[in-house]
Order: structure tokens, then C-alpha cells, then sequence
């Protein structure tokens, strides 16, 4: 049985280019933060992250390529958001500023919109946001053609 049996799906951004991205950056260790709308969570009656709880990195081909654990979950208005968390994204962000833009950018995406069924949703300085903390505890078959423990 592999040992990602069970666990939830640990999805980043939508199947494609920036997925891929999102997870090679996970792979590389590169990326050990993301950032979640609660509006989400609530959207898909998903229960926030826990820390210690564990999930499997979902590839564009849909394929599970790592187990990750959190390791810390903060609900912060937007505004909020530190450089520390933005750098840890493992995006090239320099500035919370880039951070902001780049989130925006998605989160106003129409793949976005139409994910919460509302196709005129924006966010603003208090919405709230899922700043997640996770390690990888786990490569698995397809991400790097063995099926080692990580570092």
C-alpha cells in the first residue's frame, strides 16, 4: 500500500504552467510556504490545514509526487502577509509587494473566479488568508524516479 493512501490531495494553483512551477519548487525545497483564501476553504467545505497533518503534492498530470507536512497555519487579513512568508513561497519574490501582485493576479484570474462561483470576487487589505508552513517528509515515485525519504 503506498504510503500517500488516505491523505488529502495537497493542490497548488490550477493544473498547468504554474502548478508545474509551484511544484518543482516544492521538489527543490525552494518552496516551503503558500497562501490560501479562507473564502476557499469555505467555498469547498475544506477544513483549515493542522499543523502535524499531512498531504500528497498533486502534479498537473495528477499524479501524487511528495508527502508534505505542515508545520505552521496563520489566518492573517492580506495585509498582513511578511516578507518572510512571501520569500518562503520559493516564487523569486523580493518585496510583499511583488508577493501582493502576483497573488492578485491569480486570485483574480477567471479560473479563480469561476472556482468560487463568483465571477466578480477580488480581495482587498482584510481578506483573509491561509499563510501555510510545510516540509517535505517524503519523494515519491515520479518526482524524481525513486521513491526515497527526503532530507
Amino acid at each position: 500500500m503506498p504510503s500517500h493512501d488516505g491523505l488529502p490531495k495537497f493542490e497548488l494553483a490550477f493544473p498547468g504552467p504554474l502548478r508545474d512551477q509551484l511544484v518543482a519548487a516544492v521538489l527543490s525545497g525552494a518552496k516551503i510556504s503558500t497562501s490560501g483564501l479562507v473564502v476557499d476553504y469555505e467555498h469547498c467545505g475544506d477544513e483549515l490545514p493542522l499543523v502535524g497533518s499531512r498531504s500528497v503534492v498533486i502534479d498537473s498530470a495528477l499524479r501524487p509526487v511528495a508527502i508534505v507536512e505542515v508545520t505552521d497555519v496563520r489566518v492573517v487579513p492580506l495585509a498582513e502577509i511578511d516578507l518572510a512568508h512571501a520569500v518562503d513561497e520559493g516564487e523569486g519574490y523580493e518585496s510583499v509587494a511583488q508577493w501582493r501582485a502576483g497573488h492578485e493576479y491569480f486570485w483574480h484570474s477567471p479560473q479563480m473566479r469561476e472556482a468560487l462561483d463568483d465571477p466578480e470576487f477580488a480581495v482587498g487589505d482584510d481578506t483573509e488568508v491561509v499563510a501555510e508552513r510545510f516540509r517535505v517528509v517524503e519523494l515519491l515515485d515520479g518526482a524524481d524516479g525513486t521513491a526515497d525519504p527526503a532530507r
